[in-house]
């Protein structure tokens, strides 16, 4: 059995009066992708918004390996190895790939004393991470991202996660508004971030895309978790549809 990785035990949001997330747990393993679903208003953002250090919780314990850690600010999630991309990730238009992939991170060369920016380091890592991610076509790394289609600059936000070797990436609706190509080479950056040692949060309304790539589904309801351990090697789709939204039981398909 893999060890875990993040622990969530207890998680409690409120904004103000709305009691967002409920005593939500939440475990992923070393090596292990875990699909988070839900209908709208399930509480995953919510969920994905306190790990990722972008909202504070209310109450409850984070771990990493086993470690409690306070995630106060998104900085700190990345400094803990979590790395989040969002629907809507943060891409500078007016730069360049190379530049998007290590913004506030750019590789220095000549010495603290003449400080600059070393763009062939950047240019180099650019290509490599861009193929990996699926992108065949040679866009060169100086284009600026205001130039790439929608799959493109997802494909860059998540070049920039693999950058840095996290252990854990949150992928927010990687794949909504993607064409058939664009959508597999997220898929097989999914499958290759295991393969290499990652973690990965898997967050989608299409289930079938969930259903080629994670290990382990999850699903919300209400602001709490109803299924933590749904195997979709063993189960259908229509059934984990049944249980987002409420039509069927966990217990129903697995006694």
């Amino acid at each position: 059995m893999a060890e875990d990785l993040i622990r969530m035990e207890k998680i409690n949001k409120f904004y103000g009066r709305i009691h967002a997330l409920r005593d939500v747990n939440l475990t992923v393993r070393t090596h292990e992708v875990v699909g988070l679903l839900g209908d709208n208003g399930a509480g995953k953002s919510t969920l994905i918004k306190v790990l990722s250090g972008a909202v504070p919780l209310t109450s409850g314990n984070i771990l990493i390996k086993g470690r409690k850690v306070e995630l106060k600010s998104t900085a700190d999630a990345i400094a803990n190895g979590i790395e989040t991309i969002f629907q809507d990730s943060a891409l500078v238009p007016q730069l360049s790939i190379a530049r998007n992939l290590f913004l506030g991170r750019e590789p220095i060369k000549g010495g603290s004393f003449l400080n600059r920016l070393d763009q062939d380091a950047m240019n180099a890592s650019a290509r490599e991470l861009l193929k990996r991610v699926g992108i065949t076509k040679d866009i060169p790394p100086e284009t600026p991202i205001a130039a790439l289609s929608g799959g493109e600059r997802q494909a860059v936000a998540i070049a920039r996660a693999m950058q840095f070797d996290s252990e854990l990436i949150i992928l927010d609706e990687p794949t909504n508004n993607l064409g058939v190509a664009e959508t597999q080479g997220v898929l097989r950056f999914v499958r290759e971030a295991r393969d290499t040692g990652h973690s990965c949060i898997f967050i989608a309304h299409n289930i079938h895309h969930v259903f080629q790539v994670v290990d382990r589904i999850i699903v919300m309801r209400g602001g709490r978790v109803v299924a933590d351990d749904i195997d979709p090697k063993h189960t259908t789709i229509e059934q984990v549809e049944r249980i987002i939204t409420g039509e069927e039981l966990l217990h129903a398909i697995t006694a």
